[in-house]
């Protein structure tokens, strides 16, 4: 694909198998053409990796963090389980907005959890929201730890952010979806891999290996679930396209 701008045109070109057309370049389909590769572009360059929430990097981009936090607030869980640790900033995130509501806790699984990495968040101001298990999120003794914090009567949302490949993320999906309870998610974080996969930072087995992949794999075995993108609360415009690593990410337990 080859895209033009055009600024005093205002226009939009773009050519793409043998075939060209135009666009207002202040229009709904131009944003999102641009947006798509803007975040293409702004994954080779790092940007996810220069936000942080109350001390702690999060390596997230501010829209996906944006579009949890409407989620956690429509959906007031009780608790939220993360496979992914990497520096707490994500659980951070999460243990903040469960404090502003007053309710709900955290659990962070990772295979690994860096000595240093340990030491901030055991110390950070939110600890006490969070509870920190390290082993490999697919093992089965750590998939029953797991379980046996949380309550019949917890209300649970479940995030996938560890390892990101098909299989995993597969068995992730099969080892905790039974906590997700009805009209909440499991969400499969970063399947923007399966785009990703051709720029320069990127692996040509991504287009088929990545976490989208394996969300389209559950929902078909699951029917209690739906690969379904949360409603927008407030939107006064006419997108209606999310500018997000978690493609097709959401999944949603129906009862």
């Amino acid at each position: 694909m080859r895209l033009t701008i055009d600024t005093e045109a205002k226009t939009l070109v773009v050519e793409e198998h043998e075939s060209a057309y135009q666009v207002d370049l202040y229009s709904k389909t131009a944003f999102e053409l641009l947006s798509h590769h803007w975040l293409k572009v702004g994954w080779n360059q790092k940007y996810p990796y220069t936000f942080s929430w109350m001390g702690r990097p999060i390596i997230q981009i501010p829209e996906d963090m944006i579009r949890m936090q409407e989620v956690i607030y429509h959906v007031q869980p009780d608790v939220i389980v993360e496979t992914g640790v990497a520096h707490g900033g994500s659980l951070i995130f999460y243990a903040s907005l469960c404090k502003a509501m007053e309710r709900g806790r955290i659990i962070g699984v990772d295979i690994e959890i860096r000595p240093h990495n340990r030491v901030a968040i055991e110390a950070h101001e939110l600890a006490r929201m969070i509870t920190l298990i390290e082993g490999s999120s697919v093992d089965p003794a750590i998939v029953a730890h797991v379980h046996s914090l949380i309550k019949p009567s917890d209300k649970v949302l479940v995030i996938l952010d560890s390892n990101h490949t098909y299989q995993h993320v597969l068995a992730e999906l099969e080892a905790y979806h039974d906590l997700v309870t009805p009209g909440s998610y499991i969400v499969a974080t970063d399947g923007s891999m399966g785009i990703l996969h051709d720029v320069p930072r990127g692996q040509p087995s991504w287009l088929h290996d990545n976490p989208t992949a394996a969300a389209h794999t559950f929902a078909q075995q699951h029917p209690n679930f739906v690969i379904e993108q949360p409603v927008w609360p407030f939107n006064e415009s006419d997108l209606t396209n999310v500018i997000t690593h978690w493609p097709d990410a959401w999944l949603r337990r129906i009862a």
